[in-house]
C-alpha cells in the first residue's frame, strides 16, 4: 500500500525518535473485554478540560481476555481522551480476524481518528487501507512497528522488540543463565516471536521456544511445569507478559525447579514480586506511554496538523530494564496503572 493522503501531502523534517540504545537507560501484551466495547467520555477530569472541537477516536487491540496490559494502555488512552476533548471507543479481539472487523466498525461510524495494534499484520492491512481511503487517519501502538510506515499509518507509538529480545539475552549472557526457555503465549503475534528471536540472535547458552495458550492460566502453569520436569538442565524462563511469568514463578515451584523468572512488561504485582527477588527482572515499554500518545497523536493532528516523529520515525516508548535496583522508583506508578 501506498502512504496514505495525510503522510503523502506534507513534506516535514522528521523529529528524532528515542534511539534504542538510550531508551534502555530510560525506566512492557493485553485487559479483559475481548471483542466488546465501551465509551469513555470524560474519564480522569482531573486532566483538565479541552478547548479543542470535539472529535471520536477509536483503539481497536489485540487484547485478549485476562491479560492486565492493555488495562495500562487504556488507561493512558483515556487519559488522552480526556485532556483533548475526545470521544474515546475501545474495543479489542485478540481473533485477527475479528479485530479487522472492529476497524471496520470503527470506519462504519465515520469516528475521526483510530489507534489500531498490528499484531497480525497481514490480516490489518486491507482495512487500515481502506481507513486510509475514507479519510481516517490511523496511528499504531504497540504492536507493528516494521510494517506501520508501508500501510501509510501516520505516526508509531511502542518498542522495537527485536532491540528489547536482543537486550535481555545480553543481560542473561551477564547473569551466567546456559540453558533458558522463552513462552509464547500466542501463536501468531509477530511482536512476541520477535522477542524470542531478539533474545536467540544475542544468548550464548541454549534458548529453548515453549508455546502455551495464554488464555487458559491453568494451561500455562501444566504446560511449563510439565516443561520444567522434563527438562531439568532449565535454568531461566523467559516470559512475555507478567501474569505468564506470575505463573510460571508458581510452575518452577510445582515442579522443584531452580528456575529463575524474568520477563517482558510490568504490572503491580509484577513489581512486588522483583521486590520479592521472586522474578529476577523485567524488560518495560510503558504500554501507558502508548495508549496517550497514540490518542494524543491524533488529536494533534486533526487541531494542530502536528505529526509525531515527523511521520518517518517511531516514537519509542521502551525497552528499560526494572529490577531490584530501580523497581522501588517504579512500583508506585505501577500500582497506580501507569507503568
Amino acid at each position: 500500500m501506498q502512504r496514505s493522503s495525510y503522510a503523502r501531502s506534507r513534506r516535514v523534517v522528521p523529529l528524532m525518535a528515542l534511539t534504542s540504545a538510550a531508551a534502555l537507560t530510560l525506566a512492557g501484551c493485553s485487559s479483559s473485554s475481548g471483542g466488546k466495547k465501551s465509551e469513555e467520555g470524560e474519564a480522569n477530569a482531573s486532566a483538565g478540560k479541552a478547548t479543542t472541537p470535539r472529535m471520536t477516536v477509536a483503539l481497536v487491540s489485540h487484547q485478549a481476555p485476562g491479560d492486565t496490559f492493555w488495562d495500562i494502555v487504556r488507561k493512558g488512552a483515556e487519559a488522552a481522551a480526556a485532556k483533548n476533548n475526545v470521544k474515546l471507543i475501545y474495543s479489542a479481539d485478540p481473533n485477527a480476524g475479528n479485530q479487522a472487523n472492529l476497524v471496520q466498525n470503527a470506519i462504519d461510524q465515520k469516528v475521526d481518528g483510530i489507534a489500531v495494534t498490528l499484531a497480525k499484520p497481514d490480516a490489518l492491512k486491507s482495512v487500515v487501507a481502506k481507513a486510509d481511503r475514507a479519510g481516517i487517519p490511523v496511528t499504531g501502538l504497540n504492536a507493528g512497528l516494521s510494517n506501520w510506515k508501508e500501510f501509510g499509518l501516520l505516526s508509531f507509538f511502542g518498542q522495537d522488540e527485536s532491540v528489547a529480545g536482543e537486550a535481555l539475552g545480553n543481560r542473561l549472557n551477564k547473569t551466567g543463565t546456559k540453558n533458558a526457555v522463552c513462552v509464547i503465549h500466542e501463536q501468531g503475534n509477530v511482536p512476541l516471536t520477535q522477542r524470542c528471536d531478539g533474545v536467540k540472535k544475542t544468548f550464548s547458552g541454549k534458548l529453548q521456544t515453549l508455546y502455551v495458550n495464554g488464555t487458559d492460566m491453568p494451561s500455562v502453569k501444566a504446560t511449563i511445569t510439565a516443561k520444567l520436569k522434563q527438562d531439568s538442565a532449565i535454568d531461566q524462563v523467559v516470559t512475555l507478559g507478567a501474569p505468564i511469568a506470575l505463573t510460571a514463578v508458581q510452575s518452577a515451584s510445582d515442579a522443584g525447579s531452580k528456575a529463575k523468572v524474568a520477563t517482558f512488561d510490568l504490572n503491580k504485582q509484577l513489581t512486588d514480586a522483583i521486590s520479592k527477588g521472586t522474578i529476577s527482572f523485567a524488560v518495560d515499554q510503558q504500554p501507558y506511554l502508548q495508549g496517550y500518545l497514540a490518542v494524543d497523536a491524533l488529536s494533534l493532528y486533526k487541531n494542530n496538523g502536528n505529526h509525531s516523529g515527523g511521520g518517518e520515525q517511531p516514537v519509542l516508548t521502551g525497552p528499560a530494564f526494572v529490577d531490584k535496583s530501580n523497581v522501588e522508583k517504579v512500583a508506585g506508578f505501577a500500582a497506580n496503572g501507569t507503568r
